[in-house]
């Protein structure tokens, strides 16, 4: 069972300390495949919930300011075409830490892949197997938020995580137990509130809460918190140690220190809308989420604009806790970094909010890897999170599994220039939506057939996907190449030893 960590009990906690970390986490060597002795190399991967690159000052931001992420990016590689599997929390989590496609395992919601994958290793669990400590602290695989942050558990009901995570993955795992919406503070409903009367409430709405109290009191703050007590109490075993942030995920609570840089919100500025928008884009092309059918007028768009960003400053200082920690107790220099998000996020493009769609801005995510003795880069290649799995494991000396559907890309971490990929391939299960993204095309697709219909934007004259070109005479040759492309792709990601 995880260990619930609540606020009060936090103090208690971090004096107790070691205790809790009684199996050793320190670095030892091992034999490479050549025989000769080398570094044992741990592993530390920090992922963000609902996070849009675009939020991220390493990426561009000017207005959102993120440091801690920003220095590993300087210390590591940032790839600009990194793309999740899923474009929401459940199979992108389960893809990547299974190393399969959705579509291969069937968990295209909220399940763990287990019954699928069998007696397969776990990302997590391949490295437990061959002598690693594995914990998580808080989500890693699917776990609701804001409920699963309010309960805890192990994801064994809906309320909890709808059954999500996987005891097999960890020696240990513990859950953050924080106030969410429930915060103490100024907090407004956005979403499905015209009229200012309905209360401040949980679930997946917009919800904007500037609150009392420091970092500790929230759930990514002890998040952290315990993260750094781990690394501090390490023993003499490698580590993989996932510390999986719920923020920006609504609601976007946090402390009231982190607002000032936002305020006033009508100050923060919109993305770019133009008329007609959704004309030219099939039905199922148009998010779940709206402007229109969350009833967000201007301000409230700009100040789920404010909120966003402050959670995601509110993120980075927890992120900036845990790396000091590496860097003070002297693990840096054998430590993989990994800093990602399980999926992008819309922050008003063409009026769209939230996840799921296939647009770049909730397909794809922020990715660095820093590596021990590897220079700083930004890679522009084409990546999926699906191929952090087989990575790491080939960075580490681990043996190789060619059972797994991602491909190996630490190539490109001497090389930016390498490339592995011609194509970045996601999915929509909600929509019944596949992408495939080129360097220069993107091409989403509605059902297996298309019968649901089709959009193809040219990102390079089109960098923010306005004009639908699937109906473009000029563009068919285009969209037969990319129909075919995609109907082998299905083929592929089903093709498995399932």
């Amino acid at each position: 069972m995880p260990i619930l960590i609540r606020p009060a009990a936090l103090t208690l906690i971090l004096c107790l300390g070691a205790f809790l970390f009684g199996t050793n986490l320190s670095l030892g060597n091992q034999k490479s495949d050549s025989g000769a002795d080398q570094q044992t190399l741990n592993v530390l991967f920090i992922i963000s919930d609902d996070l849009t690159a675009n939020a991220l000052s390493c990426y561009g931001n000017k207005v959102c300011k993120t440091p801690n992420i920003d220095a590993l990016a300087a210390r590591g590689t940032r790839f600009t075409r990194a793309y999740c599997q899923g474009t929401y929390c459940g199979p992108s989590r389960a893809s990547f830490m299974s190393g399969y496609y959705p579509h291969a395992t069937g968990v295209l919601g909220y399940k763990n892949p287990r019954p699928q994958i069998g007696d397969r290793a776990m990302w997590s669990e391949h490295f437990k197997n061959n002598g690693y400590y594995a914990a998580r602290v808080s989500k890693i695989f699917h776990m609701g938020v804001p409920g699963g942050v309010l309960q805890g558990g192990d994801g064994r009901d809906h309320d909890r995580g709808n059954g999500a995570d996987d005891a097999r993955s960890w020696t240990e795992r513990f859950n953050s137990l924080g106030p969410e919406w429930k915060a103490p503070g100024d907090g407004e409903t956005l979403e499905g509130n015209p009229d200012g009367k309905r209360p401040v409430v949980g679930g997946n709405t917009f919800v904007v809460v500037e609150a009392e109290g420091d970092d500790l009191v929230h759930s990514d703050g002890m998040t952290s918190a315990k993260a750094v007590e781990l690394l501090q109490q390490r023993g003499n075993k490698p580590f993989w140690l996932g510390v999986g942030f719920v923020r920006p995920h609504v609601p976007f609570v946090s402390p009231r220190k982190y607002y000032k840089p936002f305020l006033p919100y009508s100050s923060m500025t919109l993305p770019e809308k133009r008329s007609g928008d959704w004309e030219d884009i099939p039905k199922a092309g148009i998010n779940y989420k709206t402007s229109v059918n969350m009833k967000m007028d201007i301000r409230r768009q700009k100040k789920a604009v404010g909120g966003y960003y402050a959670s995601v400053a509110f993120m980075d200082a927890q992120v900036g806790k845990v790396l000091h920690k590496l860097d003070q107790q002297g693990l840096r220099d054998n430590t993989i970094v990994i800093f990602t998000s399980d999926h992008g996020y819309h922050l008003g493009e063409h009026d769209f909010w939230a996840k799921v769609s296939l647009r770049d801005e909730s397909a794809g995510v922020p990715l660095i890897i820093s590596v021990p003795g590897k220079k700083p880069a930004v890679c522009d290649s084409l990546v999926e999170l699906l191929d952090l799995y087989p990575t790491i494991s080939k960075l580490c000396g681990l043996p190789v599994q060619e059972r797994l559907q991602g491909k190996d890309i630490s190539a490109m971490l001497d090389d930016p220039t390498v490339e592995v990929r011609d194509a970045a391939f996601s999915v929509a299960p909600m929509r019944k939506g596949f992408l495939l993204r080129e360097e220069r095309w993107a091409f989403i697709q509605y059902g297996e057939d298309a019968s649901r219909g089709i959009e193809l934007f040219d990102t390079v004259a089109d960098p923010l996907q306005f004009e639908n070109l699937a109906e473009s005479k000029k563009h068919q040759a285009v969209v037969d190449r990319m129909r075919t492309k995609m109907a082998a792709k299905l083929a592929e990601v089903r093709a498995n030893d399932l």
